[in-house]
């Protein structure tokens, strides 16, 4: 397997766990299924950071664990990625959020009503206006979705330079980064953190409507 595949492999893999676990985490635990159980922002937060955490030290030595298009971008733009590498990276990681937000999609499925119900409330879909947790507008969400992606991306660049940071301790501080950018952004946006994040909800969205047909095809071929 040469390094490209390996590189793709990894991706996928990774930015699929990270939807799992943070998009996951915010559709199935907070209050959803049960209104006395929910982890608040603080768990849906932590849920990303540390998804990203173990996937930097599963996948790490592999492809660097970006598993974000922004992070990609920023390795591009200041040389630690050579520009005509990117694409897989950006390909497989377009390709792990569907992978990720279908299986999330398929396991609401297994649930009366609760595939109807998450998917009303947009599948922890981020935006502004009426997407927004609190209301907010446009500006404002642009405002802070900018502010926390340059954050978070500088946070991911600093720890990949060995020579300012212990080896093995990089997935810890970005991983509390991405905790920490979601904790401040969660309120205004939902956070996206780079456009992937955006459209893996839009795709779990897609993919609800989707197995929500074929369950109820296969219930009413059944009943016959």
């Amino acid at each position: 397997m040469n390094q490209t595949t390996r590189i793709v492999l990894a991706e996928g893999i990774g930015t699929a766990i990270l939807v799992i676990g943070g998009p996951g985490t915010a559709i199935f635990a907070t209050g959803t299924f049960n209104q006395g159980l929910s982890v608040g922002i603080l768990g849906v937060a932590l849920a990303f950071g540390l998804s990203l955490m173990t996937m930097a030290y599963l996948i790490g030595r592999i492809s660097g664990c970006h598993i974000n298009p922004a992070v990609t971008l920023g390795m591009v733009m200041t040389k630690k990625l050579e520009p005509a590498k990117a694409a897989p990276y950006w390909i497989a990681q377009v390709v792990g959020g569907i992978v990720g937000a279908g299986l999330l999609a398929l396991i609401l499925s297994g649930t009366n009503g609760y595939l109807d119900l998450a998917q009303n409330a947009g599948f922890a879909s981020n935006g502004y206006g009426a997407h927004s947790p609190a209301g907010f507008d446009l500006m404002s969400v642009a405002i802070i979705e900018i502010v926390v992606t340059a954050v978070f991306v500088l946070i991911v660049l600093g720890t990949t330079d060995e020579s300012g940071v212990p080896k093995g301790f990089g997935p810890i501080a970005a991983g509390f980064g991405l905790a920490l950018v979601h904790m401040v952004s969660i309120p205004v946006s939902n956070t996206s953190v780079g456009q992937t994040r955006t459209q893996r909800s839009q795709v779990t969205h897609r993919s609800a409507e989707t197995t929500s047909i074929m369950v109820r095809s296969v219930h009413d071929a059944a009943g016959r």
